[in-house]
């Protein structure tokens, strides 16, 4: 069986319709989007002070250099990027007390959260949870300026977030109801006691493209099982978390979570290389995880979450309906941009179908708006 790769981002330049054959195609430059002057205009437009250290469970003023965090976003009477926030830029110094704050609070698995029952633990995730949720429309509207998602796919994030956090409490209260954290079981055979417990200090990187939602499905599990976490914000897209930092001063003990702002190669390195990091959640590109893993001085007993680049695949069949396929295709490559880590990058098409399915494709492709 014979199938034809198609890569999809190609789609994007093939020349949609020129005079003669022999013309060049360029690609359409298009003005940036622009709103009304948000000071004085109808739109208001969000305005986040991360300008904060959160550490060791105190939120203070920065005093070092701060950036002003700009949405993609032109406001129509300066001509400039609508400026949304300002977010503070740590240095290696900052880095590492914020990883101090980390370490007392595990204090080698002695620290209060570590200690703590899973149904107490279960309870202040709780309280965390209500009170971001009291502050989802200002994180909507965040992710929205900042990330340029539109309203519906800001809002799905959130609740999606929220749904995910949900079902993992709601997994570690049926495991606490039938006994599962320290009794005996059957696996495979063989009697054994499984228990499930915190593996330490864990420092956790997610992407700009899915802030909340990506970081959430690292650091919900962990902080339930009693781990203590340095959350590295992403440098776009890092202002919607500062809008729970005050939920989580509320709910948890100090340093159970502590912010990492500003460049990952100036904070991070220095975090990894101090070597009290005992699991890495990662969420990016090879290059920096492996950067990151060869810094750590243990690498060898660093446990790794990462979620790196693929090349997510779709597989259309000879018999398949090519209409659908072209469509589903469309969309698995284009929803947000492409701009998701399981858009369909690659399509693999039967040899006998490929050229009738990439027409089909190329006009779902065309029949986009701009």
């Amino acid at each position: 069986m014979c199938f034809r790769l198609i890569r999809t981002l190609a789609l994007f330049f093939i020349p949609m319709a020129t005079e003669s054959a022999t013309d060049a195609w360029t690609c359409p430059v298009r003005p940036a989007i622009s709103v009304p002057s948000c000071t004085a205009g109808p739109i208001k437009c969000p305005s986040v002070d991360g300008a904060i250290t959160f550490i060791g469970g105190v939120i203070e003023p920065f005093a070092g250099e701060i950036i002003d965090v700009k949405a993609p976003i032109v406001d129509e009477e300066t001509g400039k990027q609508v400026i949304i926030g300002r977010m503070a830029q740590m240095t290696e110094a900052h880095a590492l007390k914020t990883l101090e704050a980390a370490k007392a609070a595990w204090d080698g698995g002695q620290g209060v959260w570590p200690q703590m029952s899973a149904q107490a633990r279960i309870d202040a995730m709780e309280k965390f949870v209500a009170a971001v949720k009291e502050r989802r429309s200002e994180i909507i509207d965040v992710l929205m300026w900042e990330i340029c998602k539109n309203t519906a796919d800001a809002a799905k994030e959130f609740d999606r977030t929220m749904d995910f956090v949900a079902a993992s409490i709601a997994a570690l209260k049926k495991e606490v109801k039938e006994g599962f954290l320290g009794e005996w079981t059957a696996v495979s055979g063989f009697v054994a006691k499984m228990r499930r417990g915190p593996v330490g200090v864990n420092l956790m990187l997610a992407p700009f493209n899915y802030p909340l939602n990506e970081m959430y499905a690292m650091l919900i599990p962990a902080l339930l099982m009693g781990n203590v976490v340095v959350m590295k914000l992403p440098n776009i897209g890092g202002l919607a978390h500062v809008l729970t930092a005050e939920a989580f001063q509320a709910a948890l003990p100090p340093g159970v979570v502590n912010f990492l702002t500003g460049s990952g190669r100036v904070t991070c390195t220095p975090v990894m290389k101090d070597g009290a990091v005992d699991m890495l959640g990662f969420i990016g590109g090879s290059k920096a995880a492996d950067a990151l893993i060869g810094s750590h001085p243990r690498a060898h007993r660093l446990k790794v979450f990462s979620q790196l680049e693929g090349k997510n695949m779709g597989i259309v069949l000879e018999d398949a309906d090519l209409k659908v396929a072209a469509a589903q295709c469309r969309a698995g490559s284009t929803s947000y941009n492409g701009q998701r880590c399981t858009a369909i990058k690659l399509v693999m098409v039967h040899e006998a179908k490929a050229e009738e399915f990439l027409e089909l494709l190329i006009q779902e492709v065309q029949g986009l708006k701009a």
